[in-house]
């Protein structure tokens, strides 16, 4: 005798979020597979928020404004996500991004390089920065917080001793070096070339994180370092990799920062490293690794623009700006920690 059985179908991942019990999961669940949604949820409420308060806060200059105060932010966040989704951490960005911005101005103004052989040097330095970083990681067997505390008072000390704590003026810099401030007109907003170049980073590495094997053994990394490499994965030369390729971004940001400031100052960029860690964290990548997209770094950093470009529009003091900023940290802190307890 034959038993007619009928196979279940398969549900669609829309299908398996509507069939939890309760609404928080539902929500807990979209986040989890959209970490990006939360901060555009966020970004959308701020700029609707801010239109009201202050009418120009939506014209195109003040926009156009915020993306050139979030570009060197934005850019580092490049690199500070990569090395998260790792489980790791650098402190040591924005001093990274200063001593290689310091050997490329002193090789173009001592030397009299060209520009374009100064950005392949300051390319090296970023990278050698990163290997520095890295090898303390992955040989020495540092945790990445206290490696990169180190290696943040190090490059700071190397930028002074370059520098000898002086700026270097942007009329002695070769024009390529200064590229990156040059504006561009679109329609009634003006850009400047760094802020294109920001975007060209975060459109490479987003496609370079999901659709390459490296950047799928990055997230497997950072998911479970263990079962990674009982799978196979050289975990170690990934991580290593990591903080080579951060390296090469950090060099990148140097140039966007060169052209932000139009010069190079060893002062330029102080909070750049705290605030490329907020940027990740607000837009949604877990510091515990493993789980997180580039795009919703780049929200992060704008979010972080609107707020205190709004909020300085609406005539707020400066350090309760700050501390909006300080309570949006502490918030997705605690998202986070809610997301990554999904029922599976």
């Amino acid at each position: 005798m034959s038993i007619d059985t009928q196979a279940v179908p398969l549900l669609d991942p829309v299908e398996q979020i509507l069939a939890t019990t309760t609404v928080a999961e539902r929500v807990q669940r979209v986040l989890h597979r959209y970490p990006a949604l939360s901060p555009a949820v966020v970004l959308l409420l701020a700029g609707v928020v801010f239109s009201f308060l202050n009418s120009r806060f939506l014209l195109p200059g003040n926009l156009s404004l915020i993306f050139q105060q979030v570009a060197v932010v934005g850019a580092l966040g490049v690199a500070q996500t990569m090395i998260v989704l790792t489980a790791g951490i650098d402190l040591s960005v924005g001093a990274a991004m200063l001593i290689t911005q310091t050997i490329m101005a002193k090789v173009a103004v001592d030397r009299g390089w060209p520009g374009a052989v100064c950005l392949i040097i300051g390319l090296a330095a970023g990278m050698l920065t990163g290997l520095v970083n890295g090898a303390l990681v992955t040989r020495v067997k540092l945790p990445p917080f206290i490696v990169t505390l180190g290696t943040l008072s190090i490059f700071t000390a190397m930028t002074l001793k370059v520098s000898s704590g002086q700026t270097i003026d942007g009329a002695k810099l070769p024009s390529l070096l200064l590229w990156t401030g040059e504006t561009l007109k679109l329609g009634s907003v003006t850009i400047t070339m760094g802020v294109l170049l920001m975007f060209a980073l975060y459109l490479v590495f987003s496609f370079v994180l999901k659709k390459t094997a490296w950047g799928r053994h990055v997230y497997a990394v950072g998911d479970d370092a263990e079962a990674s490499q009982l799978a196979g994965i050289r975990t170690q030369r990934v991580v290593l990799s990591v903080y080579m390729v951060a390296g090469a971004v950090i060099a990148l940001t140097a140039w966007i920062l060169i052209g932000r400031v139009g010069s190079a100052s060893p002062n330029a960029g102080a909070d750049a490293n705290l605030d490329s860690i907020t940027a990740v964290v607000i837009g949604g990548t877990s510091l515990f690794g493993g789980r997180g997209v580039l795009i919703g770094t780049l929200l992060g950093a704008l979010i972080v623009g609107v707020f205190r470009n709004g909020l300085a529009l609406a005539g707020v003091e400066v350090l309760y700006q700050t501390f909006a900023v300080g309570v949006l940290i502490i918030v997705a802190v605690s998202v986070d920690q809610w997301i990554r307890r999904v029922r599976k």
